[in-house]
């Protein structure tokens, strides 16, 4: 079974960092492009960031650019958000799919996200 698990969530003070992580099994992400989302209570979903299978092509909503990125290792078959210069607006669950912004066909759990002073 394709799997995703995310990890990493945690509670951090308005302009903290914090990197999560995204691990896959039962198959290997190099073969797909990955992306972020994170959802607010009862909204829908928002993409936040994708990656290409190549490493290197990379893509951001405007609402976290130049504040998250992304990357992924391979060889652990995992990927990772690293988020900086956090607000309380970027509270939220963070799930990683496989997939784009637009299609996707598996999503992990997520691993919540809470700015606060």
């Amino acid at each position: 079974e394709d799997q995703l698990v995310e990890s990493g969530g945690d509670m951090v003070q308005p302009g903290g960092s914090l990197t999560l992580s995204c691990t896959a099994s039962g198959f290997t992400i190099e073969n797909y492009p990955m992306a972020w989302f994170r959802q607010y209570s009862n909204n829908h979903p928002e993409w936040l960031s994708t990656s290409q299978p190549d490493g290197i092509s990379t893509a951001y909503a405007d609402s976290v650019k130049g504040r998250f990125t992304v990357s992924r290792d391979n060889a652990k078959n995992t990927l990772y958000l690293q988020m900086d210069s956090l607000k309380f607006v970027d509270t939220a669950l963070y799930f990683c799919v496989r997939g784009t912004r637009n299609a996707f066909n598996v999503r992990g759990q997520g691993t919540q996200v809470t700015v606060s002073s």
